[in-house]
C-alpha cells in the first residue's frame, strides 16, 4: 500500500494531483467534468494557479474525495473548512442519535450496529449483544472495534464457521475504504487485524448440505447452533457533517429459516 502526503507539507496542487491519480482520471477528463480546462488543472496541480474555494470543492466532488479530506484540501488552499465535525454526543445530533437507536432497536431480534470510519462501534442493539456474549472482556472495552471483535482469536473468530471466507471479505472491505479515504489510522488497523493468526481449515466450515445463499453468509456458532446472516451496510445520503458522513449502519439479515426461528424464539 502506498503512503500518501499530508496537508502539513503539501500545497493543494500536489494533493489534488494525488487524488486525481488515485482515481485514475486524466487532467483532461477532470477538466471536462469540472467545466474547466486541462491547462487550468495543470496550473493548479503545479502551484502556478491558486484555485478558488468553489473550484477546490468542485474538483473534490468530481474526484469523490471524502468529506474529511475535502476540509483538508480547503485548508491546504488557504480557506476555512466547509464541513463541521460534530461529536456524536453533541445535542445538535440528538435527533440523529434517537433515529439511529430507534432504527436498530426496531430491527431486533436481528443484529444491527453502527460504526464510524475506524469501525468503532457507536451503537448496537440487543441482537449484537447476544452474539458477542462471552467474548474476552478486553475486546469489549471502549472503544469497541468491530474488526478486532470479528477477527481476533479471542473474539468471535473461533465461533465463525466460515472464518477464512468471512475474513477475506472483511479485509477486502477495509482495503476499499483505505483506497477511498487514504486514512493512516485505518491502514494501521488493517495491518493489525490482517496479522491475527488464522487456524487451519476446519471441515465444519462447510455446511453438511448445500444451501442456496444469495450472498456470502456469516456463519457463526451460538450456543451449539450455527446461525447464518447476510450483511447489509447503509450510509446517510447527502451528509453535511464529517461525523455523519463517516457513520455506517450494518444490519445482519437471517439467511435461512432456522436462524429466523431461533432468533424469534428469543423475543420476550
Amino acid at each position: 500500500m502506498t503512503t500518501h502526503p499530508s496537508t502539513t507539507d503539501q500545497g493543494v496542487g500536489p494533493l489534488l494531483r494525488a487524488w486525481r491519480e488515485q482515481r485514475r482520471v486524466s487532467q483532461l477528463e477532470l477538466a471536462l467534468r469540472a467545466d474547466s480546462s486541462a491547462r487550468h488543472i495543470s496550473f493548479i496541480e503545479t502551484g502556478r494557479s491558486r484555485p478558488s474555494e468553489e473550484m477546490v470543492l468542485r474538483l473534490a466532488e468530481h474526484l469523490d474525495v471524502p468529506m474529511r479530506e475535502r476540509n483538508a484540501l480547503l485548508l491546504a488552499a488557504g480557506y476555512a473548512p466547509r464541513y463541521p465535525e460534530t461529536p456524536l454526543g453533541d445535542p445538535a445530533l440528538g435527533a440523529l442519535r434517537e433515529g439511529i437507536e430507534r432504527l436498530i432497536g426496531g430491527y431486533e431480534p436481528y443484529p444491527a450496529l453502527v460504526v464510524d470510519a475506524l469501525y468503532n462501534v457507536v451503537a448496537a442493539n440487543r441482537g449484537i449483544m447476544t452474539l458477542i456474549d462471552g467474548v474476552c472482556e478486553t475486546l469489549l472495552e471502549p472503544p469497541l472495534n468491530a474488526m478486532r471483535l470479528a477477527l481476533h482469536p479471542r473474539g468471535l473468530a473461533p465461533r465463525i464457521r466460515n472464518l477464512r471466507a468471512w475474513r477475506g471479505h472483511l479485509l477486502e472491505q477495509m482495503e476499499r475504504q483505505i483506497a477511498l479515504h487514504r486514512s493512516e489510522p485505518l491502514r494501521a488497523l488493517y495491518e493489525e487485524v490482517a496479522a491475527y493468526p488464522v487456524p487451519d481449515a476446519d471441515p465444519a466450515e462447510e455446511p453438511s448440505e448445500p444451501v442456496p445463499y444469495f450472498a456470502l453468509p456469516l456463519r457463526i456458532e451460538h450456543e451449539g447452533r450455527t446461525l447464518s446472516f447476510i450483511s447489509s451496510i447503509s450510509t446517510f445520503n447527502t451528509p453535511m457533517d464529517v461525523t455523519v458522513a463517516e457513520l455506517a449502519i450494518e444490519t445482519l439479515l437471517p439467511a435461512d429459516p432456522a436462524t429466523v426461528k431461533y432468533l424469534q424464539s428469543l423475543l420476550p
